[in-house]
């Protein structure tokens, strides 16, 4: 049955179902049964601008919430009902490597962005990547999606994450103190803002590549202005990683 439209409606004259639509409780549950399928909200949203406009308000959401309940839930407990850029942004960065090509952030080496299946967050993991007067803020981050075998570039680590509140965050603070320019092109593949350089910033501690099992000097990564952080590293062989942890 074809309902008629409610005043959130925002078709543009082009839009096929101007007729109407099915409301929104109905395309909650019908995602709901469907564990809100990231590739099925993505081509719902490509179908007119009221469906994209559902899809950032509701299904990324509900994705997200799904995908990682207490990581979410200590995104919002600002008081916020929102997170910084928005939920597909953040939906997207869950399941999505951006990997690097040529004429982008990262030129050493060219490596195809794609999904991934399942990844862990953590945000004391985040800490090892902002320097110590700055280890109050939290940042959530993903361990390394490895590349192995990269020709001379050795085994490649890509590693993104979100920062909570970063709009008060003291890396933020840190980089306007400290006149940190913006990427002249690239930008966020998650939300398509400027990007600050990490590494020309002088912002990457030593405990960093400790945690990554990394080339201390083969670790560049960048935030955001809405707090999505994305970085690349070149990885230790196995068996000088696994030394390097080991207490002297």
């Amino acid at each position: 049955m074809i309902l008629s439209k409610k005043y959130r409606c925002i078709h543009s004259s082009s839009c096929q179902c101007t007729k109407g639509h099915l409301s929104e409780d109905v395309i909650f549950l019908v995602f709901q049964q469907l564990n809100w399928n990231p590739k099925l909200i993505a081509s719902l949203s490509c179908v007119c601008k009221w469906f994209d406009d559902l899809s950032k308000r509701v299904l990324w959401k509900e994705f997200c919430k799904t995908r990682a309940p207490k990581m979410m839930l200590d995104l919002q407990t600002s008081g916020s009902h929102s997170v910084d850029g928005n939920w597909r942004a953040l939906g997207k960065l869950l399941i999505y490597c951006s990997g690097c090509s040529a004429g982008r952030l990262f030129n050493s080496v060219q490596i195809p962005g794609h999904f991934v299946y399942r990844t862990r967050f953590s945000r004391t993991s985040g800490k090892s990547y902002l320097l110590p007067q700055c280890r109050t803020d939290i940042l959530y981050v993903s361990d390394p999606c490895e590349h192995l075998d990269q020709g001379e570039e050795g085994d490649v680590g890509f590693v993104r994450g979100v920062f909570k509140s970063f709009l008060v965050s003291k890396v933020r603070k840190m980089l306007i103190d400290r006149a940190a320019k913006l990427h002249p092109t690239a930008v966020c593949p998650y939300c398509k803002a400027k990007l600050w350089d990490m590494l020309q910033a002088k912002m990457i501690p030593q405990s960093a590549s400790c945690m990554l099992g990394a080339y201390e000097e083969c670790i560049e990564y960048y935030v955001c202005l809405n707090g999505h952080m994305l970085g690349i590293c070149t990885l230790l062989p196995l068996s000088d990683s696994e030394a390097a942890s080991e207490p002297e």
